[in-house]
Formats: structure tokens, sequence, C-alpha cells
């Protein structure tokens, strides 16, 4: 009941009441709102609807419609999912904390859903090219088991909804109003059968409508709930490129379709590819590379490039990708190392031929000799 009440105080990202949460617990954060016995920081975000309680009535409408409520304290909450939104810089990034609570239709474990995904996104006003690329990459990776997860917008969004449900795999809707408001109106049948199988996802409580500012703050969880992010088609505005912002600063790779180009839906993703932001890739196995688990060698098998490393080296060896390339800070984040310890892995990676940098910043190299201290 504090979960919901708070959720709904605040209706969406709030870092300074998380924080309070943090601090002395959810049922002394919620009496100190309804008290306004608070720091300044959370005077202004609650006054409006600090004395509204309607937690026993969302749980009961919640409940009535098939769905539910997923707070930190229950055992579907995706905890390590969203462990990299609790240590970005709240300053830097205002709507970047971890949601309140999760409000969520659909049969299936949100923890175990979000296992092994992929974000796909891309332009509302697709074109033939890009709705038939998306298909083809999201309905062969559902089929393969992972879940596709999209903000159920127009065009790419719907797209990859459609292909994963086509063959019967699993998809996450993240929508930037309440889940028993379908947005875009038009995918109210899209939505019912997204939650018959897969998941239908909001932060915002029942009857929330959707804002501008919700969407920028959405495509945080449409990162975070996945292992990459791929976008498909883009315009030079294209909100995909602000999911491919939350992508980099959670550590996670941001994947890039290539285009014709001629072609103004692929615009915005020739830009991030250019300028570093995305790794270009065309095919389902070069997603599996980038954003797919670490492959290790079987026991006995004959050793890879890299199964000599170890420690900082091994894991920044690990970070660094196979198709383009990662800055320094990049692979820090992708890594877990601090930036100074990832510096210091680097030049004895290129010595040993494992590494090499170009403009874009370091990749890894096909071909090495064996590590120096083996020679």
């Amino acid at each position: 009941m504090a979960w919901v009440y708070l959720s709904r105080v605040v209706s969406g990202p709030c870092a300074a009441l998380s924080a309070l949460i943090e601090s002395v617990g959810v049922l002394e954060a919620a009496r100190a709102v309804r008290e306004c016995a608070l720091p300044q920081s959370l005077r202004g975000p609650t006054e409006q609807r600090r004395g509204t309680d309607s937690a026993a009535r969302d749980l009961e409408f919640i409940e009535r419609i098939g769905g539910r409520v997923v707070t930190p304290d229950d055992p579907e909450w995706p905890a390590w999912r969203l462990l990299g939104l609790s240590q970005l810089d709240a300053g830097r990034d205002r709507d970047g904390a971890v949601p309140l609570v999760l409000w969520v239709r659909g049969p299936r474990s949100l923890l175990e859903a979000s296992d092994r995904a992929l974000a796909v996104v891309g332009a509302r006003c697709s074109t033939g090219y890009g709705n038939q690329v998306t298909g083809e990459i999201a309905g062969d990776l559902a089929a393969e088991g992972w879940t596709i997860v999209s903000g159920a917008a127009f065009g790419i969004d719907g797209m990859a909804h459609r292909a994963a449900l086509a063959v019967g795999g699993c998809t996450i809707a993240v929508l930037a109003c309440g889940i028993d408001r379908p947005y875009p109106v038009q995918h109210d049948r899209l939505l019912a059968e997204i939650a018959e199988t897969g998941l239908v996802v909001s932060e915002y409580p029942p009857g929330a409508t959707a804002h501008k500012h919700q969407f920028l703050a959405r495509n945080r969880l449409v990162a975070a709930f996945a292992d990459g992010v791929l976008v498909v088609e883009a315009g030079l505005r294209s909100g995909a490129r602000n999911t491919v912002k939350w992508a980099r600063r959670l550590g996670r790779p941001a994947l890039a379709i290539p285009g014709p180009v001629t072609s103004a839906a692929s615009v915005g993703c020739h830009r991030m590819i250019r300028e570093g932001e995305a790794l270009l890739v065309t095919c389902v196995a070069e997603v599996v590379d980038e954003a797919g688990p670490l492959r290790l060698p079987l026991s006995g098998a004959v050793g890879g490039p890299g199964d000599s490393l170890s420690g900082d080296e091994a894991l920044v060896f690990a970070a660094l990708p196979k198709i383009g390339s990662r800055t320094p800070r990049e692979l820090a984040e992708q890594s877990g190392l601090t930036l100074s310890a990832v510096r210091a892995a680097l030049p004895a990676l290129e010595l040993a031929e494992f590494a090499g940098t170009n403009d874009g910043g370091w990749y890894r190299k096909t071909t090495a000799r064996r590590h120096p201290e083996d020679t």
C-alpha cells in the first residue's frame, strides 16, 4: 500500500524519493510524504498529490482488469536489470531513477521474461524495408527464445511486437501511460494480444495519460529490460536516439541497421553509426555477437583468443566489440571496472595484439599472439 501510494504521488521517476526510501524504508517514507516532513528537494514533487491516497482503489482496479503491481519487495522484481539505473548520476540524468513500482499485465514473470532480451525500436513512419528487416530479425530472435522489448508505438515498435507474437515468442510492451489505457489507441488489440502471452508494463499508475516527457523517461526502461538496443530505422530527430542514449548510459550495446543512403527514414541510424553511438549490424548473428551472452569454451576445447588472459585484462577483452569500437569510458561501463583500470589494461592488450585502436576507440583484433607472460 505504501509503494502504491508513493507511486501515485510522484507518478514517474523521482530520484529524491528513491533515495529517501532507501534511507528510511518505504513505510517511513510514505509517512513523511503524508505529513510533509520532507527535505526541500521532495516538497515540490509531492505537494500536488500527497493528500490523495487511492492505493486501495488502485489495487482493486488493477486486479479487476487482470493486472498486478510489482514492487522491489517482490520476487518478480527485475533487480539486476534495474541496477544500472540506481548507479546513474541524478544530477545528469534527472529521469534516470529506478521506478518505484511496475504495473504489469500478462502471465509471465517479469524477472524471467527479461533474462535474455533485445529492445527493438525505430521510426513510427517505417518503410517496407524497415518492416521487413524488423520482422526477420525480431521474429528469428523470438523463435530462438529471446524476448523482444519495445514501446508499442506505430511503425518499427509495432512490427517488432507482431513478429515475436507470430512465432509464439515473448514480447514486452513498455508504456508511457497506465496499462489500462492503450497507447496509441489503434494498438488496443495488439496490446491485448501481448498481455495474453507476454507482458505489458508501465511505471505509471492506472488512469495516467501519456505526456511527452513520460515517453523520454519510458525509454530508459526499454533499454534497461534488454541486453541491447537495436534501431532499425530512425529519422534525424527520432526518439529512438534517446533510447540509444539510455543504453549507452547503462552499458548496454547500441546497434543500428543501415538503410539506403537516399532514405530519410535511415538518416538517424547512419548518423549514430558514423558518430560511434551505435554499431552497424545487418543480421541476427551480428546482433547476438554483440548483445548475446559471453560464450566460454568447453573444458578441454581448443583455446580461443583471450583464453590466456586473467583479471582486469580478461574483463576488458570481453568488453571489446568484434564489430566497431568503444571508448575507454564505454569499456569501463561494460566491464564494471574503473576508468583507470581500463586505461591500464588496454596498452597490455595492444602489446599482445589482442586489441587495436582507431578514431572511434578500441576494438578487438580477430587474431592475436599469446599473452606476453606466456612467451
